[in-house]
């Protein structure tokens, strides 16, 4: 049950943006340019960045939703499952396993990121800009994870909703609301 008086029926950040539209554009906004515009790491890449940090927030929500557009940009959920258990070893670029080190360290205190870490990522071909963005999609989703936890938001279990919800996202971004109505609402 949430903490506040959230509009009922809307998931996770959704009910946060609802209650709140101002501060939801904004946050929106910064989501759409960090994993969905155009950039160098690809869209999957920077969605595995932000399902990989909301999973160590342990953040349902936001991990599930995100882990299904990670899914749907790189055509397979079991590279994102892989990630999840033990990125070392995942079928992913060395670059995004310096770039998850990164993050990683961000999600739990920014001030661990160390030079060397940063070194071995420009030694895999990593960026300043590739950096910099990194940093900022895991310290952004942290602030995501803990504004929808902190909230008490509901966070529902079905797959087949967060499925939707990555599609959503993979296709169109983060400008729009992924789910317009209140689940179990008429359209």
């Amino acid at each position: 049950m949430p903490h506040i008086d959230l509009p009922a029926g809307f998931p996770g950040i959704s009910a946060g943006f609802r209650f709140r539209p101002e501060t939801a554009n904004p946050m929106r906004e910064l989501a759409h340019v960090l994993l969905h515009l155009p950039n160098s790491l690809t869209p999957g890449e920077r969605e595995l960045i932000a399902s990989h940090v909301s999973s160590r927030n342990n953040c349902h929500f936001c991990y599930a939703s995100h882990s299904a557009a990670a899914a749907c940009h790189l055509g397979d959920a079991s590279v994102v499952a892989r990630v999840k258990a033990d990125f070392a070893s995942a079928p992913i670029s060395e670059k995004l396993k310096a770039l998850l080190v990164i993050a990683g360290k961000v999600q739990q205190d920014g001030k661990l990121v160390t030079a060397g870490d940063v070194e071995a990522a420009r030694r895999e071909g990593a960026t300043d800009t590739e950096i910099h963005d990194t940093v900022l999609i895991a310290a952004a989703f942290s602030m995501y994870n803990r504004y929808v936890d902190g909230l008490g938001t509901w966070q529902p279990d079905d797959p087949e909703m967060y499925a939707q919800m990555g599609q959503h996202l993979a296709k169109e971004g983060y400008t729009q609301p992924s789910i317009r109505h209140p689940v179990g609402a008429d359209a």
